[in-house]
Parts: C-alpha cells; structure tokens; sequence
C-alpha cells in the first residue's frame, strides 16, 4: 500500500471533499482523484462515495480511515525517532485539552513548549472527554487531558491534581437568597444535600462532572435538580451569570470569563466532590523522545496554572 496514497485518502475523508483537500495538500484535484482511484483498485473497494457535495467513506473506507491514522502516525514516530538521532527533538506532537482548563493553560503551555522543544510542532485540541479518547485511540491525539478517566489497559493515565467541585452561583441570586437560607456570600460551605436542593445547570452525560455530581448525591440518598442541561463550559457560565441556576465546577474554570466578580463559590461538604486531573495516553504507541518530554512540559504547566485557585 502506497503511503503517499493513504494519506490522500484520509484528508479527503477527514475534510469530506476532494476540493478541499487538494488545496490542503497542495495537489491538483485531477491527480488526487486517480489516487486515489488507484488505492481503491489496489483494494478492490470502494473506498469513497462521491456526491454533489463532497465525499463520504463507505464502511470500508470508514475502517481505512481508522487504520490508516494509525499507520500516519506510526510513520511520524519512525521518523522523528530517525531524526532524533540527529540530534535535537522535533516531530508533532498533538494534546487534547478540556474547556474547562484551555483558557488558562494554552497560552503557558504554548510558551513553556517553545522555550523546551522550539523544533517541535505542537497541535491543540478542545473537547469534551467522549471526543479526545477516540482521539487517542485512532491517534489524532498523542495525550489528553481529562476529567476522571476510566483505568484500561490500553490507556497510561497519570494523575496531576486532585480537586474540589465547587458550587458557582451568580453573586446577586446568592444575596437574594441569604435571608431565607443563610447563605453567606463568603464562600462558606454548603452540605451536598443542600446543593441537590439547588436548580443546577449540568453538562449532559456522559461527561465526567455530571456523572461524579449524580454519583456523589447518590450515595447520601438525592439527586440533582437539573434546570438546564447545557454542553459549553462557556454556556453554564453565561446561564449562571444571568441567574438562571447554579453550577458544580472546578473553581478554576471562572478563568474562562472576563469578570469572575459576578459570581460566587461555595464549597461543597458532607460529602466532598474530588474530581481527578488526569494526563491520558494511548499505551498502544510508542511514545518518541520528544513526547515524553511534552508530557513533562504539561505536568509543570498544569499543576502551576490551577495553583492560585486551589
């Protein structure tokens, strides 16, 4: 199987056009087509569905797809292993980030990457836990960094903090709200059946925070009154902001709006909510040199970012 002809093959799938990914290739489209035409015969597949709107992989493209990440990426490592030999550590390396941490650690970590591995190209992904670990595994992703994530034994997981969910309430709802129920606006504590009482604003499941709150009220007998299931850290914060309901959240994550003065936090006793920090990496793969050191970089940059707020 030709390499240069997998990796037509994934860009076209992945962009969904073969228009797009010429100009992404920088490849004549004609040329790109009998590529791939030319994989398909080798495979005796159809591989793609053309449409008047792109392409679309059939299933034995969808199962290319997945296989030929993999195999890019292995090509990658080789080659950067072989480089490395030279001297000097470079390659690609890719780390997914959740919403709730990219704002406050993107910029450090984008400086403190440079400083340690200014031959290296680092790629920056967004997302929810659900998306980054089929990230990992297809290899769109080298390491991720997430909420809670399940031991397996095709993941190496390192733990990088363990934390507090924290009650954030918008600061005048809390006021309105301290005659009948004594809240204080002095971040005292608040017991966890008193949370469930509370109309809260929760990401849907699977995510790890609503799944920890749900799992956590359980076990003193409750369950969240959920007034509004919203999947955007910025969204609950916004929703909150305008008193349309609390959220349980890493105290930390008020670093992703302009004025956290507008809100309160509360900590939540009887019982705590501990979450884990987790760094997560495929133990299917090989890690090269330059990735190992990336995973100290991010160690240092995420335990120093979310230091101030613990």
């Amino acid at each position: 199987m030709d390499l240069k002809q997998l990796e037509y093959f994934v860009r076209v799938a992945e962009l969904g056009s073969f228009t797009r990914a010429s100009i992404a290739l920088d490849i004549a489209q004609p040329a790109l087509s009998r590529q791939i035409r030319l994989l398909e015969v080798e495979l005796r597949q159809n591989l793609l569905t053309r449409t008047g709107r792109g392409a679309i992989p059939t299933e034995a493209g969808k199962l290319l797809l997945k296989h030929g990440r993999g195999i890019l990426h292995q090509v990658e490592v080789a080659r950067e292993e072989l480089g490395a030999v030279r001297g000097g550590l470079a390659g690609r390396v890719s780390i997914g980030l959740p919403p709730s941490l990219s704002k406050l650690i993107t910029v450090p970590l984008t400086q403190a990457f440079r400083k340690q591995l200014p031959h290296a190209q680092l790629t920056l992904t967004e997302g929810f836990s659900i998306l980054m670990l089929e990230g990992l595994r297809v290899g769109n992703l080298d390491m991720a960094v997430l909420y809670n994530s399940d031991r397996s034994p095709e993941l190496e997981t390192t733990t990088l903090h363990s934390e507090e969910l924290v009650l954030i309430s918008h600061r005048a709802s809390v006021k309105a709200g301290a005659a009948k129920k004594k809240i204080s606006d002095k971040r005292q504590p608040i017991n966890l059946a008193d949370v469930a009482a509370l109309p809260l604003i929760l990401p849907s499941r699977p995510n790890a925070f609503r799944i920890l709150v749900e799992s956590k009220m359980i076990t003193i007998g409750c369950k969240p009154q959920i007034a509004l299931e919203v999947d955007g850290l910025n969204a609950i914060l916004s929703l909150v902001r305008e008193g349309m309901g609390h959220a349980v959240l890493p105290s930390y994550t008020l670093s992703n709006v302009d004025d956290p003065t507008h809100y309160t936090l509360r900590n939540i006793r009887s019982p705590r909510i501990m979450s884990e920090l987790m760094l997560v990496r495929s133990s299917r793969r090989a890690s090269t040199d330059t990735q190992k050191m990336a995973i100290e970089v991010v160690k240092s940059v995420v335990v120093e970012a979310i230091k101030p707020y613990i």
